[in-house]
């Protein structure tokens, strides 16, 4: 199936003002009659953002594949612009919670756990938690993925309770305990803390000859 991708210039640029907004997209209507302009409206979005179609690859655009593509001529194409929210967590910063905000619902918990590699998702007394667990060689490697991880969220100053267990287990829970539960620091901190390289510390695969 043949993919149609627009690139569209705009006169104005576009501030981050404009990309904090709750759910902003652009929706583009494109026909035959008038390809040099186009009509734009503005429409909700996902909560979490939608990053849209891909651009064409060199080879597909000497291919001349769009001059191929069917459809009605009133086609509409959508360009979704990602609010602050649907950008990578792992680039975005932890901020200071109110002991009167809210905790992240089971529901918005559920779609953010698709954003972070790993982890699971804990009702406890306690509240929400996010738990994720790794396998390593031995003790050693366990104090250095501990290391690791307290590395890098350190700059982030909010911190995971850090467990190792049976001499080659780490295990790491994530919670915000001022609020009784879960806040989309937890989800930051979890994202930088998927980056950490673990490959050196993980047991060996055995190979048969």
């Amino acid at each position: 199936m043949a993919v149609a991708s627009h690139r569209c210039f705009f006169s104005h640029p576009l501030h981050l003002s404009s990309l904090s907004s709750p759910q902003p997209t652009l929706s583009l209507l494109l026909t035959p009659q008038s390809r040099n302009s186009l009509k734009i409206r503005a429409s909700g979005g996902d909560l979490l953002g939608d990053f849209g179609a891909r651009d064409p690859f060199p080879a597909e655009i000497a291919s001349g594949f769009a001059d191929k593509v069917l459809g009605n001529v009133d086609t509409e194409h959508r360009i979704l612009i990602p609010n602050l929210s649907a950008l990578s967590l792992a680039q975005q910063n932890c901020t200071p919670i109110s002991p009167l905000q809210p905790p992240i619902s089971m529901e918005d918990a559920q779609k953010l756990l698709r954003k972070v590699v790993g982890w699971r998702l804990l009702d406890e007394p306690e509240g929400l938690k996010l738990q994720c667990l790794w396998k390593v060689r031995d003790f050693k490697c366990g104090v250095e993925l501990i290391n690791r991880i307290s590395n890098v969220v350190e700059v982030t100053g909010h911190f995971p309770n850090l467990h190792l267990e049976n001499s080659n287990q780490v295990r790491a829970e994530l919670w915000t305990a001022s609020i009784g539960g879960l806040s989309m620091n937890d989800f930051i901190v979890a994202t930088k803390i998927d980056e950490i390289s673990t490959s050196d510390l993980v047991p060996k695969k055995r190979v048969w000859a």
